[in-house]
């Protein structure tokens, strides 16, 4: 629940950069080989989730925000076509300023509409991990599956209670005695 928090209250709009290189990029990938690729990709940096992705992420610009975030660093990229028709319509990376964290990733879906079932059969053991509360048609329901490297979530909008909305990678800390070694 916790990282679903930090999603949430980072979801505001996009500024800076961003908004002035808005074109999309095409990847070879389909929406499952994205999905295996960046599992292996922890602890996420920017240059892994560019190359695995072929888009390019900015420091997301928080200046219009009155209390600056100490805790994570915000990465953005530009909306990725895959070879499936899925749409990554935005990419959120954020590594927080800590040693040990591997960082957190999200993406927004759009084009193809991946349901529960799709999901369900790359992934048998999903557990909900959110409802939404009935204040917004953009809550979600997530389905979450562990795996030995961390958490994946999927996670479908009110507003579109069939269609995959975003993807949510929560890679296990990193051990900091182990980074030492």
């Amino acid at each position: 629940m916790f990282s679903l928090t930090i999603w949430f209250a980072g979801c505001g709009s996009t500024t800076g950069q961003y908004e002035k290189d808005s074109r999309t990029t095409q990847s070879s990938r389909t929406l499952w080989q994205a999905i295996d690729t960046l599992t292996q990709q922890a602890p996420f940096t920017t240059d892994k989730i560019e190359n695995v992705l072929a888009t390019h992420l900015v420091v997301k610009d928080n200046s219009k925000s009155p209390i600056q975030n100490t805790a994570f660093q915000f990465y953005t990229g530009r909306p990725v076509n895959l070879a499936d028709d899925v749409v990554i319509s935005n990419v959120d990376l954020r590594i927080r300023y800590r040693a040990g964290h591997p960082g957190f990733l999200v993406l927004n879906l759009s084009g193809s509409c991946i349901t529960l079932d799709m999901v369900r059969a790359h992934y048998r053991s999903l557990r909900v991990t959110d409802r939404p509360s009935g204040r917004s048609l953009d809550e979600v329901t997530s389905y979450t599956t562990s795996l030995h490297w961390g958490d994946l979530s999927f996670s479908f909008k009110e507003r579109n209670p069939n269609c995959l909305s975003s993807l949510a990678f929560d890679p296990k800390p990193i051990e900091t005695d182990n980074m030492a070694k």
